[in-house]
């Protein structure tokens, strides 16, 4: 079972009983703004999402993603991500509910994951993606040494949008 630990943060593997939680942190406007797919609007989708990537724990057949969680008061506040790409690539993803943001959690959880999961999924680099509007992301991505590759209209999730991509050797 996987569990880091940092100064202020857990990061583990998904359970049931987080439910509500990822519900809830899942609907602030952020998320709706800048990753749609990543929205559940009830209860039920959170615990079908959530029964899935429990299921892929221990592969590399599927995103591997594991709940953030604050050492100071055992909340659920997010979590961070290694997702498979259709080129064998792997991207790296994230989300801080919008009360816990502007504190340094998601670029603490990236530092501390990213390593470990390499080590786990296989690989020497990893790619960041996100829309070049979305400021706090990218401010992220930069933080924990992703160097540019580039800036400019790509697909974002079927769309052709503004994105930044980046790329870090681990």
């Amino acid at each position: 079972m996987m569990r880091i630990e940092t100064d202020r943060l857990i990061i583990t593997e998904f359970t049931m009983d987080m439910a509500q939680a990822v519900h809830e942190n899942s609907l602030d406007e952020d998320n709706r703004r800048f990753v749609p797919d990543e929205v559940f609007e009830t209860l039920e989708e959170a615990r079908e999402t959530i029964e899935f990537l429990i299921s892929v724990y221990g592969t590399n057949d599927g995103p591997q993603v594991h709940p953030v969680i604050t050492r100071q008061d055992g909340k659920n506040i997010g979590y961070v991500q290694m997702v498979p790409m259709e080129d064998g690539t792997w991207e790296i993803g994230y989300h801080i509910a919008k009360a816990y943001t502007g504190n340094g959690y998601a670029t603490e959880a990236v530092k501390a994951f990213l390593p470990e999961m390499a080590g786990r999924v296989g690989i020497s680099e990893v790619y960041g993606i996100c829309l070049k509007e979305n400021i706090a992301s990218v401010h992220v991505l930069k933080k924990c040494g992703f160097e540019p590759v580039f800036e400019g209209i790509g697909d974002y999730q079927g769309e052709k949008r503004e994105v930044f991509r980046s790329v870090r050797k681990i």
